[in-house]
């Protein structure tokens, strides 16, 4: 609105200069004819024109005009030859100003009047004198005005640069985040209540599929347990092991989906702290036993000091289970699975088996994908997990393939404050009594 009504008001300015400095101008003119008006002894008044002024008021040179009059109106010198009977009569063409002088007791009206087609001669004088009067105070205006439209528009691009930091933070873990609507510019209300209206119906779907996941898994729970007991009645052979292998394979699935399930609605508490050293000591020990049934070692390695990270230890634990059980099932026998901690918050877990190809390394964390669809013993959820908690944790997982065979997963955690108190000492000492069975495994 500064922006529209300044040039108007500076507009207006300038026509006021134009028309003073012309008017002035005018009556200066005419009180120099004003001093050539002469009353004679018998009364009557003489007009002397100097030569200086007669081309000036020519008709051939045509941009000046004056007529003398008397008190009732008659024209007495005009420098035209028709006369002008009344003083609007040429305005309509030209624009001057009078002046009226009392000549021996006779009132006399001097008008003087330019030509408006030839009004430009004087733009010099115009356009010195309103800049420096006027015009000199629009360069700070104008400079004011863009500071204060920073601000302005500072002020109101602030609750959106919120609302958009808000929306960075929205994913499948975190559907119940809304974008704010305070203090939000009243245009844009509509558009932000539509967003979170969506956002609504977003976290309406993804609730049915998460409960749906879960309730099937909890509903397959209760028929695979009657299965298994049924099979523990069947007599000792080959039949009854294989009926009862595939009743363990179920219900490690259902296992995975509900632990699905949960990560999808698990909501971190950003003070809540973990042992990573404790919860990689506690899977390693939990383990042990599946790698000696496949005939296999697991190895602990790393610091031996706590290494507190912002998590959940029993998410984490679920984490590097199946990252460890992973990677047994896939190393060759008689070797070792290392698991390994830094102090730098990170868990790499190595095996010698037949590494990942390139083009596989990001599909091998997507839900239900199997480089081997023949193979009986998993669904393809462990890696999916492992991805799901590390994006819970704000962590990053990555797998390379070793030099001398073999792949290497690793998962990268958020360092805690290291005033931050231990998660619990239960599991420190569960800790150290896994890493004490792990060793006593060995070949």
């Amino acid at each position: 609105m500064v922006a529209i009504f300044l040039p108007l008001v500076l507009f207006w300015l300038l026509n006021s200069e134009i028309d003073q400095l012309h008017r002035d101008a005018m009556r200066a003119q005419a009180e120099v004819l004003a001093e050539r008006i002469v009353a004679q002894p018998d009364g009557t008044l003489t007009f002397n024109l100097p030569d200086s002024l007669k081309g000036l008021y020519s008709d051939a040179y045509g941009r000046y005009q004056f007529d003398i009059r008397d008190a009732d109106g008659r024209s007495l010198f005009s420098s035209h030859r028709r006369s002008v009977t009344t003083p609007s009569r040429f305005s309509d063409t030209v624009s001057g100003a009078s002046v009226t002088r009392d000549v021996a007791g006779k009132t006399v009206r001097i008008q003087v009047a330019e030509d408006l087609a030839h009004r430009d001669v004087i733009i010099d004088d115009i356009v010195s004198n309103f800049f420096r009067r006027v015009g000199w105070i629009t360069v700070p205006i104008l400079l004011v005005l863009l500071a204060i439209d920073i601000i302005i528009f500072r002020r109101a691009i602030a609750p959106l640069w919120k609302a958009s930091q808000e929306a960075s933070n929205i994913g499948p873990a975190r559907t119940d985040i809304r974008l704010p609507t305070e203090q939000i510019p009243r245009e844009i209300v509509p558009l932000v209540t539509a967003v979170n209206q969506a956002l609504d119906r977003l976290e309406a779907g993804f609730r049915v599929q998460r409960q749906f996941t879960a309730d099937a898994a909890h509903q397959l729970r209760t028929p695979l347990a009657i299965l298994r007991t049924r099979i523990e009645t069947l007599g000792d052979g080959a039949e009854r092991r294989a009926l009862h292998a595939d009743v363990e394979a179920m219900s490690r699935i259902v296992a995975q989906l509900l632990e699905i399930a949960e990560l999808d609605t698990l909501v971190l508490d950003p003070d809540e702290t973990a042992d990573l050293r404790a919860v990689c000591a506690e899977v390693v020990g939990s383990i042990a036993p599946f790698a000696i049934a496949q005939r296999k070692d697991i190895a602990l390695k790393g610091t031996e000091a706590p290494v507190l990270i912002h998590g959940n230890s029993e998410m984490l634990q679920r984490a590097v289970f199946n990252l460890a059980e992973n990677a047994i099932k896939f190393t060759a026998e008689g070797t070792t699975v290392e698991v390994e901690m830094g102090e730098d918050g990170s868990v790499r877990v190595r095996d010698s088996g037949p590494g990942i190809g390139e083009g596989e390394r990001e599909l091998i964390f997507q839900r239900f994908w199997r480089a081997d669809r023949r193979r009986s013993d998993g669904a393809g959820l462990g890696l999916s997990i492992v991805r799901a908690v590390a994006d819970d944790h704000a962590a990053t997982v990555s797998v390379e393939n070793l030099p001398g065979g073999g792949a290497e997963f690793t998962l990268r955690f958020r360092l805690a404050n290291k005033t931050a108190s231990l998660p619990s000492p239960l599991v420190g000492e569960v800790g150290s009594t896994a890493i004490s069975a792990c060793r006593s495994t060995g070949p």
